[in-house]
């Protein structure tokens, strides 16, 4: 069984990005990190240290240790460096806290954010994956993969994602997405919005259609090694 390391910038990208492939693959041998919270950037820099926004980040935390329940997942890591400001922090530490993690976990497939992203976190997240997992440091280490966020990654409209590798799912899988998505209750919004029911069928559909399939969640290989 390949061990998977999901890094993600914040609770919620997880789900959003991959929830279908956790719901297949996910559980023993599943670990995810989160490199930021994900509420402060709702407040002003002054209010950070608040009680009151620690209070949100807590609340939001809980959230995503009930959403990853929902796919049997309990390995969880929580940095909580503030959200939407990571650009504030140098990207060597950030560095450090996935070599770490790979390190300790050893593993096989890491899936994290896409090269272009509207959101700053999923980028810096991106770039800071890439310098880490550089090849020849990790030996146990063969796949690296991106996956898409509804309502951040196909806003960036000059530099789009381009899936090359389609996780085909059952309708069972992406129930269970759904239902592990509800957890984090700000991030649920009505049809059109990509974050919808409707939004996450239609994509999960379109994507399917891809791969000649009924349901899919689409990725980027960005290194693969045949070992």
């Amino acid at each position: 069984m390949e061990k998977i390391l999901v890094i993600a910038a914040h609770p919620d990208d997880e789900t959003l990005g991959c929830g279908g492939y956790l719901a297949k693959h996910g559980g023993i041998g599943t670990r995810v990190i989160f490199i930021a919270e994900g509420s402060s950037c709702r407040f002003n820099s002054d209010e950070i240290n608040k009680q009151h926004v620690k209070d949100k980040i807590a609340e939001r935390n809980n959230y995503c240790i009930n959403a990853l329940s929902i796919f049997g997942i309990n390995d969880i890591k929580f940095y909580n460096y503030p959200c939407g400001r990571l650009d504030d922090i140098s990207i060597i530490d950030i560095n450090k806290i996935i070599e770490a993690e790979i390190n300790d976990f050893k593993p096989q497939v890491i899936l994290t954010h896409a090269e272009f992203d509207n959101n700053n976190d999923h980028r810096i997240v991106f770039r800071s994956t890439m310098m880490a997992t550089r090849p020849g440091v990790f030996k146990e280490l063969n796949k690296v993969i991106s996956y898409e966020i509804p309502s951040s990654t196909e806003c960036s409209f000059s530099q789009v994602f381009q899936p090359n590798l389609f996780e085909v799912l059952e309708e069972k899988h992406i129930e269970k997405k759904w239902e592990a998505l509800k957890c984090y209750k700000s991030e649920i919004f009505p049809y059109p919005h990509p974050r919808s029911y409707e939004g996450l069928i239609t994509l999960s559909r379109y994507r399917g259609m891809q791969a000649g399939a009924e349901f899919s969640e689409a990725y980027q290989v960005i290194r693969s090694i045949n070992l």
